[in-house]
């Protein structure tokens, strides 16, 4: 059964015969998969109330442990945005009452940003919730191949200088 990529590759062909096409069933299938499974995620948050990036804020802050406090830098880090946009996100989070933001005591150039109880209840109450979603979604897939597709993306993240 052939998908949408395979007629872009189809056609590159005929046009350009001359090109090795083949990055193209990589990469491009990498960007649809990624904007279908975007959506999939999307729409399992809007359900809740929530969009996305709250919930990957919350859930950063959470998985952070030791009462789900990160400086802002970090935070940043580990949620792989820039701090200006950062800054946008958790004041809106800080508006919501979903997480606080303080002046660290000891530094006063650090501030770091906490997890409320209500933003805590919400992220720890969605995480199943959200793996079931994630399962539904590569349902297609069996479970030894899901975990050969999850060691290839490993790789190619390595190769990409994706590194923790």
């Amino acid at each position: 059964m052939d998908d949408a990529v395979d007629g872009i590759i189809e056609r590159w062909g005929a046009v350009r015969p001359d090109l090795d096409t083949a990055p193209i069933g990589v990469v491009v299938r990498i960007f649809r998969a990624a904007r279908l499974l975007d959506q999939g995620v999307k729409e399992y948050f809007e359900a809740h109330g929530l969009e996305a990036w709250e919930y990957d804020v919350l859930t950063t802050l959470l998985r952070a442990g030791g009462g789900g406090t990160l400086r802002m830098s970090d935070l940043a880090g580990a949620a792989m945005i820039s701090p200006a946009a950062l800054t946008n996100r958790v004041d809106r989070l800080v508006a919501k009452g979903l997480v606080t933001r303080a002046t660290d005591p000891e530094n006063r150039r650090l501030v770091r940003t906490t997890l409320t109880e209500e933003g805590r209840r919400i992220a720890d109450g969605l995480i199943g919730g959200h793996i079931a979603n994630e399962l539904a979604l590569i349902d297609g897939l069996t479970p030894a191949e899901q975990a050969t597709l999850a060691k290839l993306l490993r790789k190619l993240l390595l190769s990409l200088d994706d590194r923790a």
